[in-house]
């Protein structure tokens, strides 16, 4: 069955799951401030549509894919947004990486006025969202959850119901938490192995398979060694995930001492106007003197 789909925001992660979605047969209403991301599915088979009202009011389903809950906030309930379109019982479907508690907020919202929502934030970057690898994490109503999958099996290899609105945004919080010390383990393994004389390029493979292998590592450490800065992903929206994870520590009295020194390192980082590089140029916080001239 052919699902219709509304995507809100096509941004480097938006329009990879709008090309995803594409190329597996969906029907996509497709709506960004940016009016170059849109041609960009348009070119691909999408709708153009005014607003994000008229985007929801064309499909059984909506995706949100945006940089913060203000904005999915103003996304969904302000002029022109989802909820001034979308038909009754529309299942709203946030990729965003956005608050918890702004999550649970949303989806009250939401269901106050009769539409459904579940937050199904993802792992795996735009790469994975090209070839349908996506893992997501969602939380909400489980028939919601269930019927979210419909759209979501073409972007997804692994789609886990984690509990009720904000269960998803809070995985993803752990998740981001994950991954962040896993870039600055491999960004200062990088570093030593380079001081070392080691043969940098042949650690992914010596490694592979140990207690010591990740997918962080066999794909990023040969890009810290080159400098490889490609980006597929943007420091300052760790940043803002890191927060929100200390933010949480905050609310549940946890400690994490090993996060706090990650953070600041990518504050660091952003205040030296790296804040729109991808995680690989986290090597510049290692970087000597002599290799780059300064």
């Amino acid at each position: 069955m052919t699902n219709k789909v509304a995507l809100i925001g096509a941004g480097a992660m938006g329009g990879a799951i709008g090309e995803r979605l594409l190329a597996t047969g969906n029907r996509l209403a497709v709506f960004d401030l940016d009016k170059v991301k849109v041609q960009a599915l348009v070119a691909r088979g999408a709708t153009p549509m005014a607003s994000a009202a008229e985007a929801a009011g064309a499909s059984d389903y909506v995706i949100l894919s945006l940089n913060s809950a203000a904005i999915v906030r103003r996304a969904v309930f302000g002029d022109g947004g989802v909820a001034t379109g979308a038909k009754p019982g529309t299942l709203i479907i946030d990729m965003s990486s956005i608050e918890p508690d702004a999550t649970r907020q949303l989806a009250a919202d939401a269901c106050e006025k009769g539409f459904r929502w579940v937050d199904s934030p993802l792992s795996g970057g735009a790469p994975k969202a090209l070839t349908g690898e996506l893992t997501l994490m969602a939380g909400g109503e489980e028939d919601d959850v269930e019927d979210a999958h419909n759209v979501l099996r073409d972007v997804a290899a692994n789609y886990t119901h984690m509990g009720p609105a904000g269960a998803g945004q809070t995985t993803k919080l752990i998740n981001q938490v994950l991954c962040a010390l896993n870039f600055m383990a491999v960004a200062e393994a990088t570093r030593l192995a380079l001081d070392a004389g080691v043969d940098v390029l042949k650690i992914p493979q010596a490694l592979r398979g140990g207690r010591a292998d990740s997918a962080i590592l066999q794909e990023y450490l040969p890009r810290f060694a080159t400098r490889d800065y490609r980006r597929t992903g943007r420091i300052d929206n760790m940043v803002k995930d890191l927060n929100a994870a200390q933010d949480l520590a905050r609310q549940t009295h946890t400690a994490m001492p090993l996060t706090a020194v990650c953070a600041e390192v990518h504050r660091l980082l952003t205040a030296a106007g790296l804040g729109g590089e991808d995680q690989a140029a986290l090597m510049e916080f290692f970087q000597r003197k002599d290799e780059d001239g300064k």
